[in-house]
């Protein structure tokens, strides 16, 4: 087995192609543990070279909804009802530590999203979260 750590751009490329090539390989054989081996450095590659910044807590409520095919009344129940889920998903008022607790419980969103600091809240009810 000749694996080499990806250094280069070139290198990721070359590791690419190659696990395209092992993608079928049967389990348990050299061919598959090749292909592990080769995965695990391309994501490390890929976490140095191309990260992904986390969702902002807006996006990833939005995308847990578009999930579990749930409404803006659906999410009353974890946010103090329907008018406060609709300023959170229009991004006039923050989440309180009520409603990230209940979040993460019953929809699984992990809390370090929803703790995670949101766009910049609109107009005057900014000046109004802070206060």
């Amino acid at each position: 087995m000749d694996i080499r750590p990806i250094k280069t751009e070139a290198d990721y490329e070359a590791t690419l192609a190659e696990i395209e090539k092992l993608w079928d390989s049967e389990q348990d054989t050299p061919e598959s543990d090749k292909l592990d081996i080769l995965v695990t450095l391309v994501e490390a590659y890929e976490a140095k070279h191309y990260p992904v910044d986390p969702p902002d807590p807006v996006d990833a409520i939005k995308f847990r909804m578009e999930q579990m095919g749930l409404t803006d009344k659906d999410l009353g129940q974890y946010m103090g009802g329907r008018g406060r889920v609709t300023k959170i998903l229009n991004r006039q008022l923050p989440l309180s530590l009520d409603m990230v607790r209940k979040l993460h419980k019953n929809l699984g969103i992990p809390a370090e999203i929803l703790i995670a600091e949101a766009p910049t809240l609109t107009g005057n009810t900014q000046s109004q979260a802070q206060g």
